[in-house]
């Protein structure tokens, strides 16, 4: 699995998926899942969650964040983040396509999501927590990045309830490709973005 490969198929509304036991497949979902980052929805209890002491972080330790990932994946979903996969993600990281929202909360890693940015479009791939609201805790945090550096939306692939009460928008597969050509006409913010967790995460506070 290149990163070559990988990018190919995202420019063109395609991702990976796999399970134990199956090849890996590609797809291209009708409908899809998308949050326009202007719409995720603070509830009364993540508000609550911001409140308790943590610290955000951007690609502070990638891999951690995906190896976390793939054992909370296999452990609740039966979804395997293969070795293979991990190591396609890690070298897209080191390219600067890849970027992982980190919850720090003293000194351990408590919740996190990493995902693709192409253009002005950002992939979501997974999320877990260690501790209750903390991956919502990373999508409010990648929401209010992506809001103050103009993207047009995060790619949330397959509907579910969870998502939707983010403030989720299921469209189209046509609208989808639609929108995502839009947004690869916009040059991609590659390298490191850890100096965006001082400078563009918004307190709900504030």
């Amino acid at each position: 699995m290149s990163p070559a490969r990988l990018l190919s198929a995202y420019r063109q509304g395609i991702f990976p998926w796999y399970e134990r036991g199956c090849p890996i497949l590609w797809w291209s979902p009708n409908p899809r899942l998308i949050l326009y980052p202007q719409q995720f929805k603070l509830s009364r209890s993540l508000k609550k969650s911001l409140k308790q002491p943590h610290e955000l972080k951007i690609d502070s330790d990638f891999k951690e964040v995906i190896q976390a990932c793939a054992t909370v994946e296999a452990r609740e979903n039966n979804t395997w983040i293969t070795k293979e996969m991990q190591a396609a993600y890690i070298h897209l990281s080191e390219m600067g396509f890849a970027h992982s929202f980190e919850i720090w909360r003293e000194n351990r890693l408590i919740g996190g999501l990493y995902g693709i940015s192409i253009g002005k479009a950002f992939f979501g791939e997974s999320m877990f927590h260690y501790e209750q609201d903390a991956s919502k805790m990373a999508m409010y945090y990648l929401s209010q990045t992506l809001l103050n550096q103009h993207f047009d939306f995060i790619d949330c692939q397959l509907p579910t309830a969870h998502l939707i009460s983010l403030g989720c928008t299921i469209i189209s597969r046509k609208e989808f490709l639609h929108r995502l050509k839009e947004a690869l006409q916009h040059p991609t913010l590659r390298g490191s973005w850890a100096k965006l967790a001082s400078s563009d995460s918004t307190s709900p506070f504030e």
